[in-house]
C-alpha cells in the first residue's frame, strides 16, 4: 500500500523536453489540467501528494520517476540519470525525500539509472539495461537491492525501438500479475509469471500503475481496460496525450512509496 507521492509540475518550457517520437508539440494549457487530475487521481486512491514547482532549467522535470527508487517503509537510492541534461533534476526530489528517507544512498558514476527502468514486483525487481540505464548503475542497483533482501534480474531492452525505459513496457499488478507488451512477454525474466499481453495497438498502456486498490492506465485503451475487469482488477482511465509526446507515461510522473 503507497501512502505518499512525490510529483513536479510541467514548466513553461515542457515542451522542449527530451523525446524520440513524432506525435506533435505539447499544450502547455492541456499539459496542465492532465497532470493535475493525474495528482487528484493518486489523491483519491488515498495518497499524500507533494507537488514540487516546476524548475525552468529543466523541461523534462516533470518526469520524477527518473530521479530516484524507494523501498516503501525502508530505503531509497537517488538515480543518477542517463541524460546528462537531466541530472540536476535530482536535486529538488532528493530534498522532498530526505522529509522521509534522511539519508538516501546514490548511484555514483560510472553508472547511470533511471527510475523508469526499474520494476519492482514484490521482492524481486526487474532491472532494465538501457540507453538510459548501464551495465555499471544496474550493477550497482542490484547490491543495493541485496543488501536489503532483494533479488534482481536484468533485462536488456537496447534493441527494441518501441521502448526508451523498461517500465514503458511493464507494469506490476497486484496478485504476481505482469503487464507486458508483446515483445517482452516471452523474455526468460518473466517466465513463470502470471500476465497479460498487451495488444500491439494499445502498447503505450502498458506503462499503467497499479496505486492500492485502482489501476491507472492511459485513456483510449478500452481493450486493456476491459481485459483489467476481467481479472478482477479496477481501471481508472487518465487522459495521457500530451505526456505521450515527450515518451511519458502515467508511471513516469510520481515517486510513489
Amino acid at each position: 500500500m503507497f501512502t505518499h507521492a512525490i510529483a513536479r509540475l510541467p514548466g513553461a518550457n515542457y515542451a522542449d523536453g527530451l523525446t524520440r517520437v513524432d506525435l506533435g508539440r505539447p499544450d502547455l494549457a492541456e499539459t496542465l489540467r492532465q497532470h493535475a487530475a493525474y495528482v487528484d487521481a493518486l489523491r483519491d486512491c488515498g495518497l499524500a501528494v507533494e507537488v514540487l514547482p516546476a524548475d525552468p532549467a529543466y523541461p523534462d522535470g516533470t518526469f520524477v520517476e527518473d530521479t530516484a527508487i524507494v523501498l516503501p517503509g525502508e530505503a531509497a537510492i537517488l538515480c543518477r540519470p542517463g541524460a546528462d541534461s537531466r541530472r540536476g533534476e535530482v536535486a529538488a526530489v532528493a530534498a522532498a525525500l530526505r522529509r522521509h528517507f534522511p539519508r538516501p544512498d546514490a548511484i555514483a558514476a560510472p553508472g547511470t539509472v533511471d527510475g523508469g527502468d526499474i520494476c519492482e514486483a514484490g521482492d524481486h525487481v526487474f532491472i532494465g539495461v538501457s540507453h538510459r540505464t548501464n551495465a555499471a548503475g544496474a550493477a550497482q542497483l542490484a547490491a543495493w537491492l541485496q543488501a536489503r533482501g532483494r533479488t534482481s534480474s536484468l533485462v536488456d531492452i537496447r534493441g527494441l525501438d518501441s521502448i526508451l525505459h523498461l517500465k514503458s513496457g511493464i507494469a506490476c499488478l497486484a496478485g504476481e500479475r505482469l503487464l507486458l507488451i508483446r515483445e517482452l512477454a516471452q523474455h526468460p525474466a518473466f517466465a513463470g509469471w502470471a500476465r497479460i499481453v498487451v495488444d500491439d495497438d494499445e502498447a503505450y498502456a502498458a506503462n499503467a500503475v497499479q496505486v492500492n486498490q485502482r489501476v491507472l492506465i492511459a485513456a483510449g485503451h478500452p481493450k486493456l481496460a476491459a481485459a483489467l475487469r476481467d481479472h478482477g482488477y479496477r481501471p481508472l482511465q487518465l487522459a495521457m496525450s500530451e505526456f505521450a509526446k515527450l515518451d511519458g507515461g502515467l508511471s513516469c510522473l510520481s515517486v510513489r512509496f
